[in-house]
């Protein structure tokens, strides 16, 4: 059976990755499942993410790589929704999704917008705090190796979600 391509959207906050899992998920021609630190973050009770937040969220994050493995190796195309912070709890976290995911098609698709848009979409979200994307940037990992970058300052989710069909499906 041939694996299901993993589609890894990274970029902090606000940076438009969810709104292009949307948009993704609104076309014909390709079908994904969604797995997203937001969803398995919430599989975590709240009293241990108050206690530690760092420990449960990396440990959930690492088993979120397993499940896009095992979706993949049932021939399934996938997309991570997250974000590739190294804090000591998950560090390498670069090195851990590649070598969870070595024997699977992955792309990492840098989301990008400037820092001084994600304040504003922040601010009226209303849900995250309005300096969120700039402490996310400051922990996120370096040297990713992309397959592919797109500017939601400049594109629509729409249009983003086009670029990478069209750069990585066609």
């Amino acid at each position: 059976m041939e694996k299901g391509r993993i589609l890894f959207l990274n970029g902090v906050t606000s940076a438009g990755k969810t709104s292009i899992v949307e948009a993704l998920q609104e076309r014909d021609d390709v079908f994904f499942y969604v797995v997203a630190n937001d969803l398995f973050q919430e599989m975590v009770g709240e009293k241990f993410l108050r206690e530690n937040y760092w420990k449960y969220l990396s440990e959930v994050i690492i088993m979120m790589y397993h499940t896009a493995r095992l979706y993949s190796d049932m021939g399934k195309n996938v997309i991570i929704d997250g974000i590739l912070v190294e804090r000591e709890e998950i560090a390498p976290h670069y090195k851990q999704l590649t070598d969870i995911l070595k024997n699977n098609p992955l792309d990492v698709v840098e989301v990008y917008c400037p820092l001084d848009i994600c304040r504003k979409r922040n601010i009226m979200r209303g849900d995250r705090g309005e300096n969120q994307s700039d402490e996310q940037q400051e922990l996120m990992a370096k040297n990713i190796e992309y397959s592919l970058r797109v500017d939601t300052s400049q594109h629509s989710a729409a249009e983003c979600a086009d670029i990478i069909v069209r750069e990585l499906f066609s």
